[in-house]
């Protein structure tokens, strides 16, 4: 199994960019042709090279090592497969309940062909060959008719290396166990999740989760900020997560 990453947004927010895309394809060439197409576009590449890795990654294994998923977002997946052909990846998949959205990419160019595809649980078909804008452009609309599925059916999770958090529920994780933050602790975590890497400044901080109408001290933000780094940070006086910027304020990694 292989797995490469060619953009450099690597596991920062719910998503990175425009998501991560596993592309599942036996031939070299083709894999780094596509990963570079996507990558440059704003997508981050996870490659597999058979069938079987690619059940791995995707945990459809006992291999509960392997059973993280790697938060895929969608799968590009040839059909002429070693090991696991790609019409048998993509119903067991469908078969354990796996819904992540499968586009199968096929020199086959029949109307049977796109039939059978379709019918084991593939939600588009593309024939080869096929241009890169073709290619990015239904990646784009894939990934916007399933987002758009599940924000019906659940609620939206912010991801930052190992912290999670759910505005809905108003609970945060780290490293899976749950961490009690105070409203405006909650409040200011959830701002900088919502765009990593931004630099913050108090104003902005104080604007955003106190409110214009805020008439204390704007250091009142630094305490809030180190209260957050001893409940996140393994170290406090040297942060992993929120990190001072001299002379601007703060921002998330």
């Amino acid at each position: 199994m292989s797995s490469l990453t060619l953009s450099s947004a690597s596991g920062q927010s719910v998503r990175v960019g425009l998501g991560r895309v596993l592309i599942v394809e036996d031939e070299e060439l083709i894999r780094e042709t596509i990963g570079l197409a996507l990558a440059e576009v704003g997508f981050e590449i996870v490659v597999a090279g058979d069938g079987l890795s690619a059940l791995e990654m995707l945990g459809g294994t006992k291999n509960t090592a392997r059973q993280v998923m790697q938060d895929i977002d969608l799968v590009i997946l040839d059909l002429m497969l070693p090991g696991m052909n790609g019409l048998d990846l993509c119903r067991l998949l469908r078969h354990q309940g796996i819904d992540v959205p499968l586009l199968i990419l096929s020199a086959k160019s029949t109307e049977m062909d796109r039939v059978v595809g379709l019918e084991v649980g593939a939600d588009d078909y593309l024939t080869k060959p096929f241009g890169m804008r073709e290619l990015v452009a239904r990646c784009r609309a894939l990934l916007r008719r399933h987002r758009g599925a599940d924000e019906t059916e659940s609620d939206p999770v912010l991801r930052f290396e190992e912290v999670t958090l759910s505005p809905k529920e108003c609970r945060v994780f780290l490293q899976g166990e749950e961490v009690n933050l105070s409203p405006k602790e909650f409040r200011i975590l959830e701002l900088f999740m919502s765009q990593p890497k931004r630099v913050w400044s108090r104003d902005q901080i104080i604007d955003k989760v106190w409110g214009h109408d805020f008439m204390g001290d704007n250091k009142t933000v630094d305490v809030h900020i180190r209260w957050i780094r001893e409940k996140l940070e393994a170290d406090p006086s040297k942060p992993q997560y929120l990190k001072t910027v001299r002379g601007f304020g703060y921002r998330l990694g």
